[in-house]
């Protein structure tokens, strides 16, 4: 599973709120409410936020293994 913590502390540590980045990089709150709630989004966002944050995707995202019991 793919975790967006790393990104919501890197916008903390630069005083920027997930609206400021939101619309700097042009994408649509659902999209934004995706990221909050640690579900899919697509790399091209990825690279959006990379290239506004200047920084690597593993700055803002962690794969964590989810354990062999399924989870809602």
């Amino acid at each position: 599973m793919i975790k967006y913590y790393k990104l919501l502390d890197l916008l903390n540590r630069r005083s920027m709120t997930k609206e400021d980045l939101r619309q700097q990089i042009g994408i649509s709150s659902a999209t934004m409410s995706k990221i909050s709630a640690h579900k899919t989004v697509s790399l091209d966002v990825v690279d959006k936020i990379c290239c506004a944050l200047n920084c690597q995707p593993g700055d803002i995202i962690e794969y964590i293994p989810v354990s062999n019991s399924k989870e809602s």
